[in-house]
């Protein structure tokens, strides 16, 4: 008994899903396993037809069955070749499965130029698209190898090297046409439309769409044109068109719209033209602007479909078999005698859609909230595959509203998604047509920009609709499923959903596999953009670095050459490395053979958002002693003063990285050192006046640490950087960058910066004079305001005169600096604080006191480390002291208090 395959529809609500149904006596071996070579002949068809051409001809030539069934002609009527490169030897080993050939899609001039390999001389229909560079030679060419052609479409993109000589040559060649839609040619003359009109007897569907010039007089000649479309054209003579066009004698549909077309020869038209049907005027401004014309529904029982027309309700009365209950003749699936009218309508206006979209004219808002919306979720459900794919594209097209920044209009996207659309695009997603897949897959990437689209996409199982497609063979599916990925992956709710469907993996083989190719830079992005996105949350990143993510990163940063790679690529191991002591990735992207070379390599890019990404993982990575110190070997002191130098007036985002980059590095007093010998003082105080509180914060930390060397304090005074500390000190709404400019002024005057003042070592010129009792005075002054900032006098009167842990206790709430405990000092720098509480100042003795304080307050990250630190320096015996010393300030001895407190809570947990 024959087992055979069938199709199968099932209804789910009011879609129809269409699969293969595999009798269920097909039998398995003894392991369970099907033996694929023993399937029925049509079950092998069934499969193939779900296969795009080069698998099949690939899967074709496995055995000798295979390869007789894999010519099967019912395999070979339809041929897509756009997803992939087709060359002339490609074309070649393909001829002998195309006798039979009926439809063909092709993308470019080259593929253009290779399908005449095809030797497919009985196809009826060629579609191609990215034609921008075709010539007219390649189009004759193609004309003269297909002369049973029936239709012909070349665009959307402008055709400008395409001239009235190959529509000639496609009149000679092609007398069977009957359907010729060409854009953006430079002129259609009137010789080359005669040549239509002479040859082309059945030729009922022309389209000149954005086209600069054509000739109207001419196109009156094309007595058998049913429908005409002129869509985007320019230059037209209206009363010409008028005068000829209301003479044809078949014509039932005429597409005028984004031209200029005025109320006056519409009316015009509709009274002289008695074959007319339907005209169709999107988008055109002269009409949209007559008040008096828009009000008028009045058309002489022409229809007129237009932005400010209900164009649903126009279509409808065009179909009397149209059921009463169906208000939508586009979701109506059942043949009519008007098939050909609805096929030409949703061409022409998702076209339009598709140009509108790209335009983004204003004041069209409320049409595609209450129209174009609805349109093109009805064209995603055409029984025409290209409307499918247009629609699609126009929906990825109408939401964005700032492509560079990637904002999307709110409004339009809700109402993509009010009507169904998320349901219907993930639909599109599960075909296997590829063009589909890679269409509805970017509508659903801009989409998920708003997060409650996002929201909604991984709710109906986008998330693993995407990863399949990311595993997609087809660069342009890849590339836009990563693209999705990347979006979703903004929203931290939906990160680790993208790692349990097994998207970390498969972005970062999209990563090992598009960097060995040429033409993949934009799926390397969107892999990359998304692993960045992802790595930003502790337990992805482990997975990143666990599935090889390290090595697949760095090897983008050390070897791609496009901005937009090598800015996702920095950023993915900045975040990579951003976890600190929560995993071990920071040491990881450290070991990685070239990574740091490459990060600082990329520090001189001539791109901004290339050097901020680096400089921001050179950041992370200085956490860790081992990657400051290579960082260091690897020149990054060098390349980080010279990115310190050069922006100035850059970016927010680059100049705090680039100041956090030398913060981190400066922590190790051998950096600290070049870096002041590099010329990094005078920058780092540029950036510390900046009025943005992330890079004058950053600026600081970087000039505390600095000053801990003599030698730079004094660089940072010569340099003018004490006015720029005691703003900060004394200003930044920034309770952090307050503190360090603070520290950083007690470092350069606890003494040990005159010694170098008074031997002169710190530069080369002598004829300067420095005057460091002023800049002393300036900065003690704010110094001891900075502190009393934080000392309440009835709580410290009250801590004066109480022992009892309470009135600590609130002294330490409202002096508490929350982000302190995040910094890290070294036991030099603890020392340093310690020296100080011996100092004669009481203003350094009371700020000390307060930074020991802020260091050592439990539940700091770095309390534990720095209690052990002061105990081995003794600390306990000084800050006793200082706590009973008659003639230091009370806030000093208050403070010294409750950092023996927080010592002896450390002590007490420890003995526990």
């Amino acid at each position: 008994m024959s087992r055979r395959v069938r199709r199968k529809v099932a209804k789910k609500g009011k879609e129809k899903v269409d699969y293969p149904e595999i009798d269920e006596n097909l039998s398995l071996d003894d392991k369970g396993v099907l033996d694929w070579t023993k399937l029925p002949d049509d079950t092998v068809i069934q499969l193939f037809s779900c296969l795009n051409y080069r698998d099949r001809a690939s899967l074709s030539s496995t055995c000798k069955t295979w390869r007789i069934l894999g010519k099967s002609p019912c395999l070979w009527q339809v041929l897509d070749i756009r997803p992939h490169k087709c060359d002339a030897s490609a074309a070649i080993s393909l001829a002998s499965r195309c006798e039979n050939l009926q439809k063909l899609r092709f993308r470019g001039p080259e593929s253009a130029s290779a399908i005449i390999h095809l030797r497919a001389k009985n196809v009826k229909e060629i579609s191609g698209d990215g034609c921008r560079k075709m010539t007219d030679a390649t189009l004759s060419i193609l004309a003269a190898r297909h002369e049973a052609l029936e239709c012909l479409q070349i665009g959307p993109d402008f055709c400008e090297r395409i001239s009235s000589d190959a529509v000639k040559a496609i009149a000679i060649c092609c007398p069977n046409l009957q359907k010729l839609r060409l854009s953006g040619v430079h002129e259609v003359d009137a010789e080359a439309i005669n040549a239509l009109a002479k040859n082309c007897q059945n030729l009922t569907d022309i389209g000149f769409i954005d086209c600069r010039k054509i000739d109207e007089t001419a196109l009156g000649n094309v007595a058998s044109v049913r429908f005409l479309s002129i869509a985007g054209t320019t230059s037209i003579k209206w009363n010409l068109v008028l005068q000829q066009w209301s003479k044809l004698p078949h014509l039932i549909g005429l597409d005028v719209s984004r031209t200029d077309i005025t109320p006056n020869i519409v009316s015009r038209f509709f009274s002289s033209s008695s074959s007319l049907k339907v005209l169709c005027a999107l988008n055109c401004p002269a009409l949209e602007e007559d008040v008096t014309f828009v009000s008028n529904t009045n058309h002489k029982g022409k229809v007129l479909l237009a932005v400010f027309t209900d164009i649903l309700k126009g279509v409808a009365t065009l179909f009397v078999d149209m059921p009463k209950d169906n208000s939508n003749i586009f979701l109506d699936l059942r043949k009519s005698k008007l098939d050909d009218i609805r096929n030409w309508l949703e061409w022409i206006i998702s076209n339009s859609l598709l140009r509108v979209s790209e335009s983004n004219p204003p004041g069209l808002d409320n049409f595609w909230l209450n129209q174009g919306a609805t349109l093109l979720l009805s064209f995603m459900q055409s029984a025409q595959e290209e409307i499918r794919e247009r629609a699609a594209t126009a929906l990825a097209t109408f939401v964005v509203i700032d492509d560079e920044n990637a904002s999307i209009d709110v409004g339009r996207a809700e109402a993509v998604m009010r009507d169904g659309g998320i349901r219907l695009l993930l639909n599109l997603a599960r075909s296997w047509r590829e063009g589909l897949q890679s269409e509805a897959a970017k509508a659903i990437a801009n989409l998920s920009v708003n997060a409650n689209v996002a929201k909604a996409v991984a709710e109906e199982g986008g998330i693993n609709i995407l990863v399949h497609l990311a595993k997609s063979v087809n660069r342009m599916v890849a590339e836009e499923a990563a693209g999705g990925l990347w979006n979703l992956s903004v929203g931290e709710e939906h990160k680790n959903a993208i790692a349990e469907a097994g998207g970390v993996q498969a972005l970062v083989d999209l990563i090992f596999k598009w960097s060995k190719s040429s033409g993949g830079e934009g799926v390397l992005e969107r892999a990359a953009g998304a692993l960045a996105n992802l790595a930003a949350d502790d337990k992805c990143s482990m997975e990143v670095a666990s599935v090889g993510g390290v090595h697949a990163l760095v090897t983008l940063a050390r070897s791609c050459k496009v901005e937009g790679v090598q800015e996702q690529a920095a950023r993915a191991l900045a975040n990579l490395a951003a976890h600190g002591d929560s995993n071990s990735n920071n040491a990881a992207v450290g070991q990685e053979a070239g990574a740091l070379e490459a990060l600082v390599q990329l520090t001189r890019a001539p791109h901004d958002g290339v050097r901020q990404e680096a400089a921001g993982a050179l950041w992370n990575l200085s956490f860790d002693d081992r990657n400051r110190e290579a960082i260091a070997a690897a020149g990054g002191v060098e390349a980080l003063v010279a990115l310190a130098h050069s922006c100035s007036n850059a970016s927010r985002g680059l100049q705090e990285r680039a100041a956090g980059a030398l913060w981190g590095l400066s922590v190790s007093e051998t950096n600290s050192i070049a870096i002041g010998r590099e010329g990094g003082v005078g920058p780092l105080i540029v950036l510390a006046r900046s009025d943005a509180e992330d890079v004058h914060e950053t600026a600081a930390g970087a000039l505390w640490n600095l000053a801990f060397n003599p030698g730079n304090a004094l660089r940072i005074v010569e340099e003018g950087g004490v006015p720029a500390l005691v703003h900060l000190c004394s200003s930044s709404v920034s309770k952090m960058a307050r503190f360090m400019s603070a520290l950083a002024l007690t470092y350069m005057f606890d003494g040990r910066m005159d010694e170098i003042a008074m031997i002169g070592t710190s530069t080369e010129s002598t004829s300067k004079s420095v005057s460091l009792d002023g800049a002393r005075r300036m900065a003690l002054k704010n110094i001891e305001a900075f502190v009393m900032t934080f000392s309440d006098p009835q709580a410290f009167s009250a801590a004066a005169a109480s022992s009892a842990p309470a009135a600590l206790t609130q002294v330490t709430e409202s002096a508490r600096i929350q982000e302190a405990g995040h910094l890290r000092c070294s036991g030099a720098e603890i020392g340093r604080f310690v020296t100080m509480l011996r100092n004669p100042s009481p203003t350094l003795k009371s700020c000390a006191a307060f930074a020991l304080l802020q260091f050592t307050i439990p539940g700091g990250r770095h309390a534990a480390h720095h209690v052990s630190l002061l105990q081995n320096a003794g600390a306990p015996r000084v800050l006793r002291v200082a706590a009973a010393a008659a003639g230091a300030p009370l806030e000093a001895k208050i403070f010294a208090r409750i950092v023996l407190r927080n010592l002896e809570h450390y002590q007490t947990g420890y003995s526990i």
